[in-house]
């Protein structure tokens, strides 16, 4: 791989096709309301390792706040974090700066809350994020787990200790949603939707994440690093953002927003990027040229060629479950406030159901969730009762059977 790579400017120039971010000017405008809101507050990050937490963090502490504590089950990424915070010359963490490596749900989180508490402001990352993770029903009610009942159970610890700011993070998958993910995130918007009358809740749908952690184009790197072959989607197109706007995205909506918005990049259908291109230019930026291959079996057999200058990728037509050939961030029904913001949009109108037609939905899921034995078709039928727009695209394939 080409030691020179830069992928910052491989995004900005191939990508995102934008040399600044588009939050630029949203950032310009409301600079004294994010400094008046930020500077000196006390802060917890949940999730902040990965790549949407850890760049809001990142568009945080330009603010100075005078407390950050970040939570994330992942070790390793708490670690990188740091040394990647430290290493900059752009940012500068606060004094009081912590991480704990633990899961939001378990009790000793609510120990570090209260010893580390109160907040002022409180931004959750921590979510099931791939369609990848809905292959069957144990997969499929982790992720429920994680995106709806913890998120709910850590609301109504919050209705006694409540942030003058409080932001959950969701997807555009949440529109109209053809996925479990999605049809989660979309329960999840709901859930905190909810509570929005009892203190300040946000959220925001945003585009794919360019190279997020796990995402395909981040995987071309590790491939390219092992010597082996690419595989590729030839027909999905999609909206995409940098890691740098996905973090300035959450924490406008975090602190700008009004409780119940949910915001969005504008983004026009004409900036949609089909991920082949972005896996042909990628070979081509590490200085190879680029070898389409009809089958898995072709590409792997092909790697022996990446030595003397060609690399593989494997085209195929998406076939697998809850794949959706184009993104949205809104729905036909949904009131879209477009003049607050320059480059964001936001939904005022999301429907809310109240806690006791909530407290009954979840409480049919943990129903299903204890019986010895439920399908993957069992959770897809009670979600399409809870979602009435959730129209489930099952094709029998997950992306685990692909390379």
């Amino acid at each position: 791989m080409n030691l020179n790579f830069n992928v910052e400017k491989f995004i900005k120039n191939n990508i995102t096709h934008r040399p600044t971010s588009l939050l630029t000017a949203d950032l310009k405008k409301f600079n004294n309301e994010l400094e008046r809101e930020i500077k000196g507050k006390s802060v917890l990050v949940i999730g902040g390792a990965g790549t949407i937490g850890s760049s809001y963090i990142r568009a945080l502490v330009k603010y100075n706040p005078g407390k950050l504590v970040v939570i994330d089950i992942n070790e390793n990424g708490l670690t990188e974090l740091v040394r990647d915070c430290r290493s900059r010359n752009d940012i500068e963490l606060p004094d009081n700066f912590i991480t704990y490596p633990i899961n939001f749900s378990d009790p000793v989180f609510y120990k570090i809350f209260k010893k580390e508490g109160p907040f002022d402001i409180i931004a959750n990352f921590a979510a099931h994020k791939h369609v990848r993770s809905e292959k069957d029903e144990f997969s499929i009610e982790a992720m429920i787990d994680n995106n709806v009942l913890k998120a709910k159970n850590f609301l109504d610890f919050l209705l006694a200790n409540p942030a003058k700011h409080f932001f959950c993070v969701s997807t555009d998958k949440a529109a109209n949603p053809v996925n479990v993910m999605g049809a989660s995130k979309k329960l999840m918007e709901e859930v905190i939707l909810a509570y929005s009358n009892e203190m300040k809740i946000t959220t925001a749908r945003f585009a794919n994440v360019a190279f997020s952690n796990g995402s395909l184009p981040a995987g071309f790197i590790d491939r390219m690093l092992k010597h082996q072959p690419l595989s590729c989607p030839s027909d999905v197109k999609r909206f995409f953002v940098s890691p740098e706007e996905s973090g300035q995205i959450c924490l406008c909506a975090c602190i700008l927003g009004q409780s119940g918005d949910i915001f969005f990049p504008k983004l026009g259908n004409d900036t949609m990027i089909n991920f082949a291109n972005i896996a042909k230019e990628f070979v081509q930026e590490n200085g190879f040229k680029v070898k389409e291959c009809t089958s898995e079996i072709e590409a792997k057999q092909s790697a022996k060629e990446i030595d003397a200058g060609t690399y593989p990728i494997y085209f195929f037509n998406s076939n697998t479950s809850g794949e959706k050939l184009y993104e949205e961030f809104y729905t036909a029904e949904e009131t879209l406030d477009l003049d607050k913001c320059i480059n964001l949009g936001i939904v005022k109108n999301a429907p809310k159901r109240s806690k006791d037609e909530l407290n009954n939905i979840i409480a049919e899921i943990k129903r299903l969730f204890t019986k010895e034995e439920f399908t993957k078709r069992d959770i897809v039928e009670l979600l399409n009762k809870m979602i009435p727009n959730f129209q489930h695209i099952e094709t029998g394939l997950s992306l685990d059977q692909k390379m």
